[in-house]
């Protein structure tokens, strides 16, 4: 007799990964689909159809389906979790065996979001299908001791949200979730490059920048990076020059938001944890924690230890992961929701 499947999906804005019970990270991809516009077919999702973003004919169209962490695009999101399903866990299986699923969703959704995610799962090919907040998954992840007394202060910053808690007893005590993340980012950086060399640019090239040379603190050398795109006013390809300096200024504002966010739970934090929280320090994941020198910026403003999660970017994943693994005690605390 053949288990049930038993998956993890953090559905992120940016990338889909997917833990599998038993296997680990099983599948990374980000989260675009192609679609024939005429007939609604998809044609690519993943690797393939982020390769299309701005190369693609009148006929194709290649989309982020979610946006802000939450469905934007219900249609193209249900094919997405279909690929994503048969992918991981066979097409042969998937006839026979719906997979448990564990789907995370940021903390600040409403119940019609978490609703619409449920939902989409199911007509995916999912059996079950339940959700967890992202900083308890992400906590979980990073192997914070979430279970004892005790506050423990995550922040996942993500493609699309910035999720921040503080959590104790298994439970999320306080949380705020902040429609700020590494797409907003990428935003900054497209804007200032128009705005400085009117020059356009798109968003692969812009995430390349903030991966190669982004920054949030001084670094003890100064970086530089060549970069092409369309020169607004004469319309004809260019190249110009960037550096590190210029790019940090230009993540100050995103910085600053999820900065000046974390302040104000840690203003609400009841004093007992939040003395935990000074001892223990406060743990970044996500792929936006791998900002160089995020977390010197984020400990300098707010006088507590900051570090970066091991493997950040897939805490997410990881943590879903585990939380399966584990599931009776984790329904127990009220992190998982059914609907």
């Amino acid at each position: 007799m053949k288990l049930v499947p038993e998956i993890g999906i953090d559905l992120g804005t940016a990338n889909i990964i997917v833990y599998r019970r038993g296997k680990g990270i099983v599948l990374t991809e980000p989260t675009v689909v192609a679609i024939n516009v005429s007939t609604g077919k998809v044609l690519a999702v993943g690797i393939e159809a982020r390769e299309m973003l701005g190369r693609t004919p009148g006929n194709i169209a290649a989309i982020r389906p979610l946006k802000d962490g939450v469905i934007a695009d219900y249609t193209t999101t249900l094919k997405m979790l279909e690929y994503i399903i048969q992918k991981t866990c066979g097409r042969s299986m998937f006839m026979r065996l719906k997979p448990t699923t564990l789907i995370c969703v940021p903390s600040g959704v409403t119940n019609v979001e978490r609703r619409a995610v449920v939902q989409a799962a199911r007509e995916a090919g999912a059996g079950q299908a339940m959700t967890i907040e992202e900083p308890m998954a992400a906590a979980i992840g990073a192997g914070l001791p979430i279970s004892v007394p005790g506050g423990n202060m995550v922040v996942d910053i993500g493609g699309g949200t910035t999720d921040i808690a503080v959590i104790s007893l298994g439970g999320i005590v306080l949380s705020h979730s902040l429609r700020v993340g590494g797409n907003k980012m990428d935003e900054a950086i497209i804007r200032h490059i128009r705005n400085t060399y009117n020059l356009m640019i798109g968003d692969p090239t812009a995430e390349e920048i903030k991966i190669k040379i982004g920054s949030a603190y001084p670094l003890a050398t100064e970086l530089r990076m060549e970069i092409r795109g369309r020169d607004m006013i004469a319309g004809l390809p260019k190249t110009v020059e960037i550096t590190s300096e210029e790019i940090r200024d230009a993540l100050a504002e995103p910085v600053r938001q999820i900065a000046e966010k974390m302040c104000l739970v840690l203003e609400g934090t009841p004093p007992e944890l939040a003395s935990d929280v000074i001892e223990r320090g406060i743990t970044l994941t996500g792929g936006g924690a791998l900002i160089k020198g995020l977390d010197r910026l984020l400990s300098t403003i707010t006088d507590i230890p900051v570090h970066v999660a091991e493997n950040a970017l897939n805490c997410v994943a990881i943590g879903t992961g585990r939380a399966l693994e584990d599931l009776d005690a984790i329904r127990s605390s009220g992190a998982v929701s059914t609907i």
